[in-house]
């Protein structure tokens, strides 16, 4: 951890990731950070179009039984689990198309995960968190206020003046529990930028 009297570098300019990228370290971040990331393998459950009213149930069978079975095989995560957004709809309903999962310090072995099992067939597949200038943010609180807190992200990039990319992500740095008070969990939020004249 940097001292009082290290350098600091100025939120917009883009440099480092913190050591252990996503990891962001033990402490939630002040404000907004911009970085350079390099790539980050993951396994994940690829969905598309899931309903946003039953993400919940989504999240809890793929983490309840598509996981065990990769971890099982001996694949350890490197960092906290996240949901990653590709699209987001909001006709006809609000729906997503997301990969959910865990980093990796290497990428999946090649037939590591078996073919799908039981109810729903989830699949774990090989993915990665992508390269290139991030912006990072974290979030303290139930996970009722992340739409308010991605909205407030945003804007903080807006004031930067970048853009957002896709896909943009979030990772579950607290593991909740029955008797966890929300106000301590912790997510970092992250989201690839470019300025806006840049190509897409």
């Amino acid at each position: 951890m940097m001292s009082s009297s290290s350098p600091v570098p100025p939120r917009d300019q883009p440099h480092g990731p913190p050591p252990g990228y996503p990891d962001l370290g033990p402490e939630p971040l002040v404000g907004v950070r911009v970085f350079t990331a390099p790539a980050v393998p993951t396994a994940v459950v690829r969905a598309t179009a899931v309903p946003m009213a039953t993400i919940a149930e989504f999240f809890d069978s793929a983490f309840g039984t598509a996981f065990p079975a990769l971890f099982a095989a001996g694949v350890t995560p490197a960092a906290a689990p996240f949901a990653s957004y590709t699209r987001i709809t909001e006709e006809p309903e609000p729906q997503a198309d997301l990969e959910i999962g865990f980093p990796l310090a290497e990428p999946l072995p090649d037939g590591v995960v078996a073919e799908p099992e039981g109810e729903g067939g989830m699949r774990v597949v090989a993915s990665e968190l992508p390269a290139g200038q991030v912006a990072a943010m974290s979030y303290l609180g139930s996970y009722d206020g992340l739409g308010e807190a991605w909205q407030e992200f945003m804007g903080e990039i807006g004031s930067l003046g970048r853009a957002p990319g896709t896909p943009f992500w979030e990772a579950y740095v607290t593991e909740p529990s029955p008797d966890i008070d929300p106000a301590t969990l912790r997510t970092d939020l992250f989201c690839p930028v470019r300025t806006p004249d840049d190509a897409a």
